[in-house]
């Protein structure tokens, strides 16, 4: 398979993916009747902040791909994949706020790791993935304040 088609099909994994998740739980008005922190963002941010976050994880998942030797970092990149598109239903489906929490908990801690271990196969890999790693960190913070309102 050449690089280039490989790329194009982690982003398409990736954003593909988290959009397909997210048209598939929406929040409904379940979520409408809940209390918000007051730092929540304006619905209308999530979808492209997402977005670009998808990009970046499918070019650092593509990147870690190339690297031999890489094996945890795959590996954790994967692990975080599965978290990350488990959470949507979880939250909005299931509405388990519980559950949530420890979802983005353990997500947090993945992509942590991850960015520790992409930092020693691909440093580009590891700086594409901060930006991702802060705004799981925002989410858990407002996650969990949500929790605790409800």
């Amino acid at each position: 398979m050449s690089e280039r088609r490989a790329l194009w099909l982690f982003i398409l994994l990736t954003l593909g993916g988290g959009l397909g998740v997210g048209a598939l739980s929406l929040p409904g008005a379940w979520f409408a009747g809940l209390r918000e922190p007051a730092f929540n963002p304006p619905g209308w941010v999530f979808g492209p902040v997402w977005s670009v976050l998808y990009v970046l994880i499918g070019i650092a998942g593509w990147r870690l791909w190339r690297v031999p030797g890489a094996g945890l970092a795959r590996r954790l990149w994967w692990a975080q994949l599965a978290l990350n598109f488990l959470w949507p239903p979880v939250f909005f489906d299931a509405h388990d706020l519980r559950l949530s929490v420890a979802v983005i908990v353990a997500l947090l801690l993945v992509v942590a790791a991850l960015v520790l271990a992409a930092r020693r196969q691909d440093k580009l890999a590891a700086w594409l993935l901060l930006p991702y790693l802060a705004w799981v960190g925002f989410a858990t913070v407002l996650n969990s304040a949500v929790l605790a309102l409800n």
